[in-house]
């Protein structure tokens, strides 16, 4: 299970839980984006976006997002939900997600989500700030990725 989280910079551990199961008796799709949420949310406190948006006006919005299911989770099962930036751009960058088993001892889950820059007082798409993208390639620098 950890050989699949190297070089991912945030990992949230987190429980599956009985309601999280649907008719089918596997974790709902919809769940699975919320598991992805939680591992993006931890991503901007890490680098203290917060802090960023306050000072700037800037803060996140989720352009796009998808996952590609490789394993059902069942209940009861212990999830690692990992982030990290893959592509870092002028007022976008798009996060890597991994979703592992820990009853599986597998990844059952790739996701990824694209998320714009936005200044939401002006509402509209703005330049991230150069300060949150020093602490992008620091962070991502701390598991050894490089990121232009």
């Amino acid at each position: 299970m950890l050989e699949a989280l190297v070089g991912f910079p945030v990992v949230v551990e987190q429980a599956v839980v009985w309601g999280e199961m649907d008719a089918y008796r596997h974790v709902n799709n919809v769940v699975y984006f919320r598991y992805l949420e939680n591992a993006r949310l931890e991503y901007f406190r890490r680098v203290g976006w917060p802090e960023v948006e306050q000072a700037t006006g800037v803060g996140p919005i989720l352009a796009a997002t998808r996952a590609r299911f490789r394993k059902a989770l069942t209940y009861p099962d212990d999830i690692a939900v990992a982030a990290r930036v893959h592509v870092l751009g002028a007022d976008r960058f798009t996060l890597e997600h991994l979703i592992v088993s820990r009853r599986q001892g597998a990844v059952v889950t790739e996701g990824e989500g694209t998320v714009v820059a936005y200044h939401h007082g002006r509402h509209e798409k703005a330049t991230l700030p150069e300060e949150l993208r020093r602490r992008i390639v620091e962070l991502e620098a701390s598991v050894g990725n490089r990121l232009e």
